[in-house]
């Protein structure tokens, strides 16, 4: 068996590029093998910011033979009294076989003359010729560019190809490049190595790499970067702040990781831990250290003594020998970045943050919709709106109507001009510096969350609040403009914006009802922009489907099954239902959740059907909980009509509380009525349901009806699998 190596040799890639190509080029490599009857053992894709390296093990040296049937001609015209005619002789010559060796097989049409031939399998050296130009045009990503005169695109310009089967170089050109590519036995190690290096064999490849100064093995350079990063920080008793994103972009700048600690000036945390952890992390790619966790700090903290060391851990890509000049070089940078980060706190320091409120009418939003003072105000407007609507929040009204003012007046400061991801975390900070309370700091600052899907929700209430306004006036102004998210295009980020909404109901499992109160709002924006011409019913369903969709795509984010999020926020719930309380759907949702964990969902779900079946044929309003002048229950004929009638007069008082447990009773009701409708519907106190008596008949459905609607609060149980 031999050792199979390609190396694709680039300059410098984009450090976002190398988990995309690891993927791709894998997963075609293992479907084209697999279509080739070729043996192979573990595929080995892996990325250093130079090169894309593929090593397979274990690989045949020529492809399994296949069996090939041909058929030719009909019996009758292949032989003559037991001779081959020339129709016989003319099929085994183009098949490369004897006339002995055809068969003839019966089929639908009469007997035909058949011809197996054996196809002996490709070599391996020849598949790999043939298969490697695809591999790489395959490859794609962000950002692709040409060089040179040709006109093959890739991340960054291909400088050298090494391809070798054990140690047997395959022959392969990529055409397109400029100039040239062909494969050949010359890699290059780390950038510091100046020399090619010639590779004798595959098996040889990864060792070779190693001693010239490069880990081809992405994994691995990972891990010593993680170790090297937890050890230095052990050893400073401190907390790295170290996200998963950062670690796989310092993964992907290396060929060679070596650790480097640097420190910056005491009297720079005097900065808020915000400012030097962005400009260390994100700006720079270092690894800032707390004293503790970081998720313990408080988000308002104006500087950094409490929480920060003065002390920074960076990768280098050098030789242990010129670390102590790029440690240099890298404090040099840092303390510049620290300093300009100073001097535009100290600027903005010198404005109030409503002297920054009145800038903002200088800056545009978006066409039609007037400048960001403008957007403000609507927020400040909506905030008052959800004050009044929200069932749940315990805030300070005027705090939070003073937050909304002010929610954006940092994005004219210089601090956020440059370093945008501090918008409204130093908002929050500059405010309570100034001497506004702390609710409204917190809220300004909080107001910006969720994120993402996975980011957390704010804390505070009003911070809550601020931020269901920003989005609710985000998506009123674009929706009324006519501008809506298409497919991959969304350029306002108006799904995360809606998704952000429905995150934070769900989590502070407030009551709204979304449909009453957009369209307060777009009656609202109706009379304030009359040249967007607004047809308040049109613009009404468009977000009202777009809500149906944000609380679906939610719940799925929740975890929750497929046929379970359709049984409680599908089409065939209505929006005024859907849209009412979006909280009650993931209660219900999750209650559903965890009855089929306990495997109590199946026995709830046959006793819904089963009334169901035969409630359809009432003609009652799914709308009615209770018997009152639906059912009779003097025409009742056997004692399960009365039990049934007291099952629902049970329940109905729980359909009508406006509490979170009455769902849990409601299933215990129904549950417990499975031996009810089993009486109902089989044995000595049985019922024809569909009886010759029109009353009896319509009083027997519209019980049925009354179990069904009871339990339709619930879900709708038809979209429930077994």
């Amino acid at each position: 068996m031999k050792t199979f190596l390609l190396e694709i040799g680039t300059e410098e890639l984009p450090a976002d590029f190398a988990e995309h190509v690891i993927a791709q080029l894998s997963g075609k490599v293992c479907d084209d093998l697999n279509s080739t009857s070729l043996k192979f053992g573990e595929i080995k894709c892996s990325t250093t910011p130079r090169r894309i390296v593929l090593l397979i093990n274990d690989v045949a040296e020529f492809a399994n033979d296949s069996l090939e049937v041909l058929k030719g001609p009909p019996s009758e015209q292949a032989f003559a009294d037991g001779q081959p005619t020339k129709a016989a002789l003319g099929f085994s010559k183009r098949c490369g076989i004897s006339t002995d060796d055809l068969e003839v097989r019966e089929t639908p049409k009469g007997p035909f003359v058949y011809a197996k031939i054996i196809k002996k399998g490709k070599s391996a050296y020849d598949l790999f010729s043939e298969l490697i130009p695809n591999w790489i045009a395959h490859i794609q990503g962000r950002r692709f560019m040409r060089w040179g005169t040709g006109e093959r695109r890739f991340s960054r310009p291909i400088r050298w190809l090494v391809s070798l089967l054990d140690e047997k170089l395959v022959t392969v050109n990529v055409d397109g490049c400029a100039p040239h590519v062909k494969s050949n036995t010359f890699t290059r190690g780390h950038r510091l190595y100046e020399n090619n290096l010639s590779v004798n064999s595959a098996k040889e490849y990864l060792k070779l790499l190693a001693n010239a100064g490069v880990i081809v093995d992405r994994e691995e350079r990972r891990s010593l970067i993680d170790n090297l990063i937890n050890e230095a920080s052990n050893e400073l008793k401190a907390s790295p702040d170290l996200p998963e994103s950062l670690l796989n972009e310092l993964t992907d700048l290396v060929e060679s990781p070596s650790l480097i600690k640097g420190s910056f000036e005491d009297s720079y945390l005097n900065l808020p831990p915000e400012v030097l952890t962005t400009v260390m992390r994100v700006h720079q790619r270092y690894i800032p250290l707390y004293f503790n966790n970081k998720s313990n700090i408080d988000p308002l903290l104006l500087e950094s003594r409490t929480t920060l060391l003065p002390v920074f851990l960076c990768i280098s890509n050098g030789l242990i020998k010129s670390n102590e000049t790029v440690r240099k070089g890298n404090q040099r940078v840092l303390k510049a970045r620290l300093s300009d980060a100073n001097f535009f706190i100290e600027s903005d320091l010198s404005l109030t943050s409503e002297e920054r409120l009145n800038l903002l009418k200088a800056v545009s939003f978006s066409e039609g919709l007037g400048s960001l003072y403008d957007r403000v105000m609507r927020i400040v407007w909506i905030v008052e709106v959800l004050t009044q609507n929200l069932v749940g929040p315990n805030n300070n009204p005027e705090n939070t109507k003073r937050a909304a003012l002010l929610c954006k007046h940092d994005l004219v400061s210089k601090m956020v001009g440059e370093f945008p991801e501090l918008e409204g975390i130093i908002g929050g900070k500059y405010l309570l510096k100034e001497g506004e309370s702390r609710e409204v700091a917190l809220a300004v600052l909080e107001h910006y969350l969720p994120r993402g899907s996975k980011d957390s929700v704010p804390t505070s209430d009003s911070g809550s609040i601020l931020a269901l306004a920003e989005r609710f006036e985000l998506l009123v102004s674009i929706f009324a403009k006519g501008e809506r998210p298409t497919g991959s295009s969304d350029p306002f980020a108006l799904r995360r914006a809606g998704n952000g909404i429905i995150q934070i109901l769900f989590s502070k499992k407030w009551k709204i009802d979304i449909k009453q109160t957009l369209r307060i709002f777009l009656e609202y924006w109706f009379n304030m922009f009359p040249n967007f011409n607004i047809n308040v019913d049109n613009l009404s369903n468009d977000l009202f489907e777009f809500f149906r969709q944000r609380i679906i795509s939610q719940l799925e984010e929740e975890g929750i099954d497929p046929d379970l999020v359709e049984a409680v926020a599908g089409p065939s719930i209505s929006i005024s239902s859907l849209l009412s309380d979006p909280a009650d759907i993931l209660l219900r949702a999750e209650l559903l959740s965890n009855m089929r964990k306990s495997e109590k969902l199946s026995t709830l779900q046959s006793v819904v059907i089963r009334a169901s079946r035969l409630a359809d044929k009432s003609l009652i309003s799914t709308k009615i909980f209770g018997p009152s002048e639906v059912i009779n229950d003097s025409l009742f004929e056997r004692n399960s009509e009365k039990e049934l009638l007291d099952l629902i007069t049970s329940i109905e008082p729980i359909v009508n509380q406006d509490s979170n447990e009455r769902y849990s009773l409601l299933v215990d009701y129904l549950i417990n009525g499975a031996e009810i409708l089993s009486r109902f519907f089989d044995g000595d106190q049985s019922v024809m349901v569909m009886s010759d008596d029109l009353l009896v008949r319509t009083n027997r459905l519209n019980l049925l009806a009354i179990i069904r609607n009871q339990a339709y609060i619930l879900a709708d149980f038809s979209k429930i699998s077994g």
